[in-house]
């Protein structure tokens, strides 16, 4: 068997999420789709993160195994053909060790959320920013969002219906900038709990809006309670950027630390 990994940028709004479902189509099911097509194999493709609907991507990660081997090139070729029309292009394919796993092999993982922060609604970006008409402080946001940089306990940044056995993380990212009309909040960690970013994002506006304070989100942080967070940004804003890995230790795994990711 060989195994490869891909690098797939989506457009999330058509799909029900990553994950295959039995409710609607999914990125995993078009993939697999497209594998069978090019190969005449079913196979199962495991993404690094279990995006939500709506969620965008540009650079997801994935693999699965063919029996027959064919060149990387091929492969991405190939699956773009049979992908058509789905909003789904495999960016990059790679041969990669057997003991690649493309969700517990991941070192590290970064997402965007953008707002569009103007009064006029969106056009050429709709359906890729969260609209907020109201002004927001990005310089409270950026200081908020320092109070939960690092290794804390986020179980009030997480949805109610997260699998994950802890709520403990390390964000070792979170940034908030302003270009013009657009906000960009980007976060990384190795793993993410399920809408974590979204909630984070959420509670941040309340922060820009002047209806909270930086107090406010330590006393969010210290109550390891969704009710006391801010509400869950809307999908449509977040995009997961990259997935990080150290291909030379593929085969190392903490699974305590990233048993879930879904966005």
């Amino acid at each position: 068997m060989t195994r490869y990994k891909l690098t797939i940028e989506y457009d999330g709004a058509p799909f029900v999420g990553w994950q295959r479902q039995d409710n609607g189509p999914s990125i995993q099911a078009a993939i697999e789709r497209a594998v069978l097509a090019m190969s005449g194999e079913r196979v199962s493709v495991q993404g690094a993160g279990r995006t939500d609907a709506g969620v965008h991507a540009l650079g997801q990660a994935a693999h699965f195994d063919l029996a027959s081997e064919k060149p990387a090139e091929t492969v991405r070729s190939a699956l773009n053909f049979h992908l058509k029309p789905d909003p789904i292009a495999v960016v990059e394919a790679e041969i990669v060790p057997a003991d690649f796993n493309a969700r517990f092999s991941a070192t590290g993982r970064r997402y965007r959320y953008l707002i569009l922060n103007r009064r006029a609604p969106p056009a050429i970006d709709r359906g890729r920013v969260w609209h907020v008409p109201v002004p927001l402080d990005t310089v409270a946001m950026a200081d908020a969002a320092s109070v939960l940089q690092g290794h804390h306990d986020f179980n009030s940044f997480r949805s109610t219906s997260c699998q994950s056995p802890t709520s403990i993380k390390t964000l070792d990212l979170f940034d908030v900038t302003r270009l013009g009309d657009e906000i960009r909040i980007d976060v990384g960690s190795r793993s993410f709990l399920h809408n974590q970013v979204r909630i984070l994002v959420g509670t941040l506006a309340l922060v820009g809006r002047g209806q909270w304070t930086r107090r406010d989100v330590e006393d969010a942080l210290a109550a390891r309670d969704r009710t006391r967070a801010g509400p869950t940004a809307p999908p449509h804003g977040l995009c997961l950027m990259e997935v990080r890995y150290d291909l030379a230790a593929a085969g190392d795994r903490d699974d305590t630390e990233i048993a879930i990711d879904e966005e």
